[in-house]
């Protein structure tokens, strides 16, 4: 992987290094767990069938997503600041290495996956403490509005790559049709000899010829069309990815809150029933789960923030990006038609010059 950069921090303007899909992933999970209320960068993929995962196409698809995946992170405001991503441009493949295995707990669990573990247990202690099921889910309209936005967006990009993916199919079948028809046309030409033979013979090269165009527009497709709506359905899934980490956070606050009423009302029942000795340690208890509580809602503020910010900035970039595929796919269509309809009527002149010489030669014979 060869990286360029002008910003100061980085070592060199220039870095080449090797790196395999694992250190991408450890990249993007680094990022999630550090960058909560950010859209992290989906990564391409992995392919759940072995005998795909080294053909041409699939190591070109995920080299391209990869590349997507990186520069979206380089142009990120916040992300492109990280030193997990600096690490992740300059290390030597052993330091990357190194800095991998450390990161992996005694148990084979990823330090994310423990924290997982922890928030697991620490909430299903807050509800037999509070003797009540989770809190409701943020009532904001706004945000409600939100939500219900971007899972109706991930439908429809989903069944539009479906259909995406038909296009590309049915290029490809028409054009392994063409190929036969082309080849059996001009075996027909071969018997047939004479001006009739010629003009078979004409027309199954041009069938050849069309296949070629039509294998090429299904790989654009591919590549360039129905590639970029499944990134993003991906994309729409990291967003989800960060709504519930933050519906993640606003239970633990909501939790915490609760939790810290408690302990105040235990202190000024301890304070009332004379029980001194035991308001100290209280207190105590009392001033740590509040600090947490305040600690949680300002996670849960900076994470609000930060999500209004992204999708701003997931609207702007969702319109160009896809406005621009979408004008690239009408283009490539209109182009395809265009040469589809010109190489078949450049046969006609001499298919209809071959059906007056067959008529002229009946007349003849009558």
């Amino acid at each position: 992987m060869i990286s360029k950069t002008n910003m100061p921090e980085y070592r060199g303007p220039e870095k080449i290094v090797i790196r395999r899909y694992s250190d991408f992933v450890w990249l993007h999970e680094r990022l999630a767990e550090k960058n909560k209320g950010i859209f992290i960068p989906p990564l391409p993929e992995k392919s759940a069938v072995e005998k795909f995962r080294f053909s041409a196409e699939f190591i070109e698809l995920r080299r391209r997503g990869l590349d997507v995946f990186i520069n979206r992170i380089a142009s990120h405001p916040e992300l492109q600041h990280s030193e997990d991503l600096k690490h992740f441009l300059q290390a030597e493949e052993e330091a990357m290495e190194r800095v991998r295995s450390l990161e992996t707990s005694i148990f084979g669990k990823k330090p994310s996956e423990f924290m997982q573990m922890f928030k697991d247990v620490q909430s299903k202690v807050s509800d037999v403490v509070l003797g009540k099921e989770k809190p409701i889910e943020e009532s904001d309209p706004e945000y409600e509005k939100l939500k219900h936005y971007i899972f109706e967006l991930e439908d429809h990009l989903a069944e539009a790559q479906k259909q995406a993916f038909r296009l590309v199919k049915r290029h490809r079948e028409l054009g392994q049709s063409l190929v036969d028809f082309g080849k059996a046309v001009k075996l027909l030409g071969t018997c047939e000899g004479g001006s009739l033979g010629k003009a078979f013979s004409e027309l199954g090269s041009q069938s050849e010829l069309l296949s070629f165009k039509l294998q090429k527009e299904a790989q654009d497709l591919l590549m360039n069309f129905e590639e970029p709506l499944k990134d993003y359905v991906r994309t729409v899934q990291s967003i989800k990815a960060t709504m519930a980490d933050r519906a993640q956070v606003f239970r633990q606050q909501c939790e915490l809150t609760e939790v810290a009423k408690l302990k105040e009302i235990n202190v000024e029942r301890l304070k009332a029933t004379r029980q001194e000795h035991k308001v100290p340690e209280a207190e105590a208890d009392y001033r740590e789960v509040k600090a947490q509580s305040e600690e949680a809602t300002k996670q849960l503020e900076t994470i609000i923030g930060l999500m209004n910010d992204e999708i701003l900035r997931f609207q702007e970039e969702k319109t160009l990006d896809l406005g621009f595929v979408f004008h690239e796919f009408a283009k490539g269509q209109a182009q395809l038609a265009n040469d589809i309809a010109d190489a078949w009527r450049s046969l006609l002149p001499k298919l209809e010059s071959c059906s007056q010489n067959a008529i002229t030669n009946v007349d003849s014979s009558i």
